[in-house]
């Protein structure tokens, strides 16, 4: 992830950041290393315990799975001709 993709994920989130503040939080995860977030990077930060990330995406996912609930019970019956 370079600056720009991080950029926009904080801004989707409802969190923009200032450019210096991004480059900071960039660093932090990398260690000082590099200008761009690698996956093995992204994975760290995601599950580390220090993660507001993680609790934010989980957030958004819970509220999206309370508009669209799950039916309970068996699935209803279904005949040859109603199969694609």
């Amino acid at each position: 992830l370079d600056l720009m993709s991080v950029k926009r994920m904080m801004e989707k989130l409802g969190a923009p950041k200032t450019h210096l503040e991004l480059k900071k939080m960039i660093s932090e995860v990398t260690g000082g290393v590099s200008d761009t977030i690698s996956y093995q990077d992204f994975v760290n930060v995601m599950l580390g315990k220090r993660s507001a990330v993680l609790k934010l995406v989980m957030m958004f996912e819970g509220k999206a799975s309370e508009s669209n609930p799950k039916p309970s019970g068996p699935p209803p019956e279904r005949d040859i001709a109603s199969l694609p």
